[in-house]
Formats: structure tokens, sequence, C-alpha cells
């Protein structure tokens, strides 16, 4: 009796050749787990080096009394918080912290969604448009401060010559009064706002090219039906476009808060805190009296406070983000 054949080689008793020692590796390599891993490990690795050592060096250091001029670690437990909470500046340094974020980001994020229908209007020249509207953002923090510092000098500034020059500022009548300057930031109200002002010119364009990738993902269909139902541009701006940008919008909220909570650059370069301590955040208050003092210990302890504030900003806009999802 004759057995049929099929056409295919023979494997029986054959020994195993290279392809099938090639067969594991393959599976190895599109294993989805293992390749997750080997990705994500770039970032875990620059986590670790740049955020969880410093961050427990802080802990260290804000437990200790560790200074400048005696790098030795001799714990003395909650002192440095101690001395924290007794001083009358560090009060006032999380006041400031406060109003600074809570103006800034409102501003940012209202500021940046009306920058963002600009820039998504059909007009010509729109490229040379968005490059200047993202120049603050790609400008060196430090580069854009100092130009500011001239633009806002008590005796040189620009500001009060334009408003001088516009009948605002110097005569009996004006609206800013007769003086001929504005001190900018000489006085404790216009000092802030002028550090607000500063820092909100630097992060809206962030906000606005957040806010344009949610504009771009609504559908126009949408749009082109409630313009048949007769809706107008505000209508369509509340019913439509609102609660669709919204969650990208908590987003850029977040980045502001997290930008305006770690930033002590335009303090810095601007008021240096001043007049009086009047634009101290708990961030320039931290490096002036961990670094520029020496008390490294009493720095660490500042800085320290931002963790549990950032976290639960953090957790109470990504919940509302989650929310606006699921509705």
């Amino acid at each position: 009796m004759t057995t049929a054949t099929t056409g295919q080689p023979a494997t029986v008793g054959r020994p195993p050749t290279t392809m099938d020692n090639a067969a594991p590796r393959q599976r190895l390599a599109d294993r989805d787990s293992a390749l997750a891993w080997i990705f994500l490990m770039p970032s875990v690795v620059y986590i670790v080096a740049l955020v969880a050592v410093p961050f427990v060096l802080a802990i260290g250091f804000a437990l200790s009394d560790v200074t400048a001029g005696d790098p030795s670690f001799d714990w003395v437990g909650t002192r440095n918080f101690r001395r924290a909470f007794d001083d009358p500046v560090f009060w006032r340094s999380l006041g400031n912290t406060f109003v600074f974020t809570a103006v800034s980001m409102v501003l940012i994020v209202v500021l940046g969604k009306v920058l963002a229908n600009i820039l998504m209007a059909k007009v010509r020249g729109k490229w040379v448009i968005r490059f200047l509207v993202l120049l603050p953002w790609t400008t060196p923090v430090s580069l854009s401060a100092i130009a500011w510092l001239w633009m806002l000098d008590s005796i040189f500034s620009p500001i009060d010559w334009l408003l001088r020059e516009m009948g605002l500022l110097g005569s009996p009548g004006a609206l800013f009064g007769p003086n001929s300057n504005m001190y900018w930031l000489g006085e404790p109200d216009l000092a802030m706002a002028s550090v607000i002002a500063v820092h909100v010119w630097r992060l809206t364009p962030l906000a606005a090219v957040i806010m344009m990738a949610g504009l771009v993902a609504i559908p126009r269909d949408l749009d082109e039906a409630a313009r048949v139902d007769g809706a107008g541009y505000w209508r369509r701006m509340f019913e439509i476009t609102v609660p669709l940008v919204l969650p990208l919008a908590a987003v850029a909220a977040l980045f502001g808060a997290i930008f305006t909570f770690t930033d002590m650059a335009v303090v810095d370069v601007l008021t240096n805190g001043g007049p009086n301590n009047a634009t101290q955040t708990l961030t320039s208050w931290a490096f002036f009296r961990g670094i520029d003092g020496g008390d490294i210990g009493q720095g660490a302890a500042v800085a320290l406070f931002l963790f549990p504030l950032l976290l639960a900003a953090a957790v109470a806009i990504l919940r509302a983000v989650r929310r606006m999802e699921v509705r």
C-alpha cells in the first residue's frame, strides 16, 4: 500500500536548523511587555537620576544642620521646618505663591484660548504670526527677563515714556496720576503685577499650542451643523468649542501651575523678591536661604513644602480632566 505525498518536505527526525533556533529570539522581540520596559528604561533612569535622587538628598538636607561652611550631616529632626514656620517671610512667600499661581493660571488659560483662536484663523503669513507668538516661550528666560527689567526701569522705562506721550502719565489730570514715573518694580503692588504679567507673557504661547491641538481635533461636522441650525459665534463657542477643549485647558492649567510653582527666574531677575519681600515666593525664598544664605538645611525645608502643594494641585486637576472625559 502506497502513501500519498503532500508536496511538503518531511521534518520528522530532521536535526534543528538555524531557522528553528531563531524562532525564540523573534518571539522575545515581539513581546510587548519586554519592549515596553526597554523603551521606558531611559525615562526611568532620567527620573531617578534627576528627580528621585535630588528629592532624597533634599529630605536628608532638611533633617540635618548642613550648611555651605559645614557639609557634615548632623541629625536635627524637624528643627528646620519649625524655624521655617516661625519665619514671617515664609508665610508671606506662601501667600505670594498662591496669589502668583492663581492669577497666572487664570490669565494663561484665558489668553491661551484667545491666542489659539487667533492662530487658527486663515490669514496670510500665518507662519510668521505663529513664530512671533512662540518666540517668548523659546527665548531663554534669563534673556527675556533682563529685557523686561530694562522695559520696567524706574527712570528709563519705554512704557512710562509711551504713557506720558499718550497723556496718561505725568500731568495733573492723567489717568495714572501726576507722577512722572510708575516705579513698576519699586511699589509692592506694581511689582507683583509686573512679575505676574511677565510670567503670563512667557507661558501663554505654551497654553496656546496646547489649545490649538484641541481646536484642531474638534470635528468640523459639529460646527457646520451648528451653523446650519442658526447658532451664532458665542453660542458655538460656549456649547461646542469650550466643552470639547476643557480637558486640554485643564492640562494647560496643570503645566502653568507646575511652571509657576517651581519657577523663580522671573522673580529673581526682576525684583529679587523685593521690594521688602513683596514678591518673594517659596522657590525664591528657598534659593535665597539655601544658596545665597548658605543655610542648605533651611532652604531644603522650605523647598520641600512645595511638594504637597504641587501634588494636591496635580491630583485635583487630573481628576477634573478624568471627569470631563467621562462626560
